[in-house]
């Protein structure tokens, strides 16, 4: 029996050992410590950036490096790591910043922040991937107080790995002194799964212009809720000097519901929605800022500057974890009309003591004259870091509409009830015969087209809903549906236009005359499209391959005006066209957008004047650019033409951010290929149909989102180290400054992972007792074998110590199985954990509209 003691004093000593092997995930903490860049001095607090709040929870602290900015208006970066690598959530926020110092705070949470040093300028960026806006501070705003159970959610699989600070110091006065400035904030962070995920949805104007002595001009922004539903609980609002109000609301059913109403020149702290407010699919969210350019000799326009505006309505909300948004904005206004119901509130300014008006926003107070074009990037700054573009563009492969049996398809557009409606040729088709010199159609004799030459699709099944538009036309083009449902469509052949109802048999309108080419007010020279307003009723149209102009008439067919002129030699000059292919109308931005196909390029101009906007051109369009589409949202899609001989530009989609023109996404079918991609239309959940006149047939593509680390199940760990080996390869093979700097990130990355593979509490006292318990059997079995066979004596005893000593390569019967039921173990608990989070997060079903 002594023998059997001091087997079990051994047995101790050496799980005990093994524990030791096993860090816990406070271990991680000290690590993260010992490898912190050095602050300033000054930075009190700063010192003990990780601090443990228990077995689960711990604060971390977000501060600036000890900075001193050396001019006005500068916005300084800095990053910093997620101390653990499991999942973990913010539930709290405690803000150290005063408006004598700073202006503003952001924080960020993201994967890899655009710079690795101490701090940068934030002209260089914020993330390099897609960056979720966590917390907005100014004018010495308290603590940020999060609902019980309610947490954002950072690290794992899909959370952000990194926190980045973006502080921008407005008049820099303060820092006369050359003190340096240690500004962040402090995050209360738990391990403990909180059942409800916080989110931030931001609304912001970005077009707003305020000139110079208007007593009140109001910034209106509205969108369309097309998610799972979400619980508003707190909301902050933000402009610079002439902001006198800002509110938020729900609109449902025409009943406006308010969520917050403040002035911007108070603490612009986030405030708690006094009643609770949820929000559900098809709901609008609207708000206002109400501004005056008093005081003002210029007009004053949306920026980052003291001389600028801003307009946001930042709202915190929190959704079921499994159905969990982090980000969403709107950045537009879906429907003008609406904000004449508008609760007279929201138009009344918030009163302010006086003494708090002469405190200003910490910008520096002098006009700069600065350069333009730096001042439009700088002023558009906060709206590119965080616009949700945290998508991808691919082909729904199950959709069955590619197998359609068609003709030239020629126009797509979606109705109000988000069906699909395609125009296309039937068994007509345009070749070098159609036309003569003159663009007189020359195939008259074969009459009109026999079939029904308008299709209506369920956008989710492709199943045929309605169709029409038989013996109507000779060669259709373009298709547009108005906000009543009706169809505007194109005849390049018939050179007209017409209106049709949805359910008519005959045009309700008929611009153009039947055959004749012409250019003046009342004929057409191959019409290519038709946009409406769906404010004025304008109707808009693109006139043509031979004619290279935008004639805008009235509701009732009136000519109105018209603006183009063909291009000169040489480089292509605003307003000229060389063929006005495609038209996409974005009303809440008052313009509209003109595929210039031969010119390779997207021209936009003023609604109602013609007056040229901007041009949008990328390389990647290659020569030629055949359609284009707005979605609600700042979203613009095109389709490019086929590369000309020597040329590498491929036929391709494109996505594209309409406030900045930056392509966001391109994409290309994955079953057949496109040919002569000719239409493009989308709907706001970025689904995406294109038409293609030569492949005849029509794609789906669907956005699905961008996940960096997607492991597959049942072996989640092992796939992971795949993709990291896989990385480091490529590094190695390209041998560059830049991979070498690349291949030590992913190895110290590796090596962390390795460090702080926390092992909870449980878990190591599971692997002490089973084992103990196991032995402690194994061993009474062996004493009372050993007692029965030989009369109760033992036969030396069975010594442990001498048994783990000389372990390598041991096969005896009856240890083999024990020295692998550690692993197995721990191989079943992966897998268990695996199976768990790969159905943690249901996709949402699909829009009522589109089923």
């Amino acid at each position: 029996m002594a023998g059997l003691v001091n087997n079990l004093l051994i047995l101790f000593l050496v799980f005990q050992n093994i524990c030791l092997g096993f860090r816990s995930p406070l271990s991680v903490f000290k690590r993260y410590k010992d490898t912190t860049r050095s602050l300033s001095s000054e930075c009190l607090g700063s010192d003990r950036p990780v601090i443990s709040l228990g077995l689960s929870d711990f604060a971390l602290d977000i501060r600036m490096p000890g900075v001193t900015p050396k001019q006005s208006d500068t916005y300084l970066c800095m990053s910093v790591p997620l101390p653990v690598d499991d999942e973990a959530y913010v539930v709290d926020f405690k803000p150290h910043a005063s408006m004598d110092t700073i202006h503003h705070m952001l924080l960020f949470g993201c994967n890899e922040p655009s710079s690795a040093e101490n701090y940068w300028d934030c002209d260089e960026g914020t993330c390099k991937d897609k960056s979720n806006i966590l917390y907005a501070w100014a004018r010495n705003a308290p603590p940020t107080r999060l609902p019980k159970g309610v947490g954002f959610r950072v690290g794992g699989e899909t959370g952000g790995r990194f926190f980045v600070l973006q502080v921008h110091y407005g008049d820099i006065s303060a820092f006369r002194d050359k003190h340096k400035d240690c500004s962040g904030v402090t995050l209360h962070l738990t391990h403990q799964k909180q059942p409800l995920i916080a989110g931030m949805y931001l609304m912001m104007s970005v077009n707003t212009v305020i000139p110079p002595g208007e007593k009140v001009v109001d910034a209106d922004i509205a969108c369309h809720y097309k998610r799972f539903p979400m619980h508003l609980f707190a909301y902050r609002v933000h402009t610079h000097r002439l902001g006198k109000v800002v509110s938020g609301y729900r609109v449902r059913n025409g009943q406006w519901t308010l969520i917050g109403r403040q002035s911007p020149q108070l603490p612009q702290a986030f405030y708690p929605v006094e009643h609770p407010v949820d929000v559900n699919y098809d709901d609008i969210l609207a708000a206002r800022c109400v501004f005056s350019g008093e005081g003002r000799t210029t007009e004053t326009r949306i920026g980052g500057t003291a001389n600028d505006e801003m307009c946001n309505f930042y709202i915190m909300y929190y959704m079921e974890a499994k159905h969990a948004v982090s980000y969403m904005t709107c950045t537009q206004n879906a429907n003008p009309e609406m904000f004449r119901n508008i609760p007279q509130e929201a138009n009344i300014p918030i009163p302010v003591k006086s003494d708090m008006l002469k405190v200003t926003h910490g910008h520096h107070e002098e006009t700069k004259g600065t350069d333009k074009s730096s001042l439009l990037q700088q002023a558009k700054k906060e709206e590119e870091e965080i616009l949700d573009q945290d998508f991808h563009i691919e082909e729904a492969v199950e959709w069955p509409g590619l197998d359609l049996k068609l003709g030239q398809v020629s126009g797509l557009a979606l109705d109000p009830e988000n069906n699909l409606v395609i125009f296309h040729r039937g068994d007509h088709v345009w070749d070098e015969n159609s036309f003569d010199s003159k663009f007189v159609y020359q195939q008259r004799g074969l009459g009109p087209i026999e079939q029904n030459t308008i299709l209506v699709l369920n956008p989710s099944n492709a199943k045929l809903l309605h169709s029409m538009g038989k013996s109507l036309f000779y060669l259709p083009h373009g298709l547009s549906i108005d906000k009543n449902g009706n169809y505007w469509v194109t005849d390049v052949a018939l050179h007209q236009v017409f209106k049709l109802g949805a359910h008519d048999k005959e045009p309700l309108l008929i611009l153009g005359v039947a055959l004749q080419p012409g250019s003046d007010r009342n004929h057409f020279c191959q019409p290519t499209d038709v946009a409406v307003d769906p404010i004025t009723g304008s109707i808009y149209i693109s006139d043509g391959y031979c004619n290279s102009r935008v004639i805008q008439f009235s509701p009732k067919g009136l000519y109105v005006m018209q603006w183009g002129e063909e291009t000169s030699l040489g480089r292509a000059r605003p307003g000229q066209f060389h063929i006005p292919h495609s038209l996409a109308l974005i009303p809440d931005f008052s313009q509209l957008c003109v595929a210039d196909r031969e010119n390779g390029r997207i021209q936009c101009f003023k609604l109602g004047t013609g007056e040229f906007i901007r041009e949008i051109k990328h390389k990647s369009f290659g020569r030629e650019l055949f359609a284009v589409s707005y979605v609600p949202g700042g979203f613009l899609f095109a389709v490019n033409g086929m590369p000309y001989p020597g040329e590498a530009e491929p036929v391709q989609g494109f996505v594209m951010n309409f406030s900045t023109g930056e392509i966001i996404d391109t994409f290309i079918p994955l079953r057949k290929n496109f040919e002569m991609p000719h239409d493009v239309v989308a709907s706001e959940d970025k689904t995406v149909f294109v038409g293609d006149v030569h492949a005849r047939a029509v794609w789906k593509f669907a956005s699905i989102e961008k996940v960096e680390h997607r492991s597959v199940k049942k072996a989640g760990i092992e796939v992971q180290e795949i993709k990291e080996s896989e990385t480091i390869v490529e590094a190695r093979l390209k041998n560059t400054p830049e991979s070498a700097d690349h291949l030590k990130k992913q190895e110290k990355q590796h090596l962390v992972q390795q460090a702080s593979t926390g092992v909870s509490f449980v878990l190591i006292t599971t692997l002490l007792i089973i084992p103990v318990v196991v032995l402690l059997a194994i061993l009474l079995f062996i004493w009372w074998k050993k007692t029965t066979v030989y009369g109760g004596k033992g036969s030396g005893g069975l010594n442990l110590g001498n048994f783990f000593a000389s372990h390598k390569g041991y096969s005896r019967k009856g240890f083999d199985r024990l020295s692998t039921e550690g692993s197995d173990q721990e191989k079943d608990e992966d897998d268990g954990t695996d199976s768990e989070e790969e159905c943690s997060a249901p996709p949402p079903p699909s829009a009522p509209s589109s089923s």
